[in-house]
């Protein structure tokens, strides 16, 4: 029964870090159309740090201590399928950083990347998104 409710936690803590890993992304496609310094630049900083501080982080841990969890103590670690969604897992992960690392440049009036850049980035959780789920539905390895 413990499982389930493991379980249950990681779909939730997956659920709400991907929100932020879809919207975070489309945030900055907004912010880069504005001026540094403006009321709007200025809001979205706001927008952006809360997002990731308050719920993608927060979510990403749990997300990871409840997956890891399950992956133990369901012997998960010795499946195919699970190899490439830990893969897909890592690479969100490293979205997350690079996110992360934007919402630095942003605060600090730096950013030196073109909407049409973040509109490409926005694509990357997304398919990995789908991956991942196929991955653990389908286990087709």
């Amino acid at each position: 029964m413990i499982d389930l409710w493991i379980k249950v936690v990681h779909i939730l803590a997956v659920i709400s870090w991907m929100a932020g890993l879809l919207y975070l992304p489309r945030l900055f496609v907004y912010h880069a159309a504005v001026a540094a310094g403006s009321e709007a630049s200025e809001t979205f900083k706001i927008m952006e740090r809360r997002l990731l501080k308050a719920i993608m982080t927060p979510a990403m841990i749990v997300a990871w201590i409840a997956g890891l969890t399950l992956a133990f103590r369901t012997a998960a670690f010795g499946e195919g399928w699970f190899h490439a969604k830990f893969l897909a897992v890592v690479l969100l992960s490293g979205s997350h950083g690079l996110m992360a690392r934007h919402v630095r440049q942003f605060a600090a009036d730096q950013n030196p990347k073109t909407s049409t850049y973040f509109r490409i980035l926005n694509e990357v959780p997304t398919l990995l998104m789908i991956a991942a789920v196929i991955l653990v539905v389908v286990k087709p390895f």
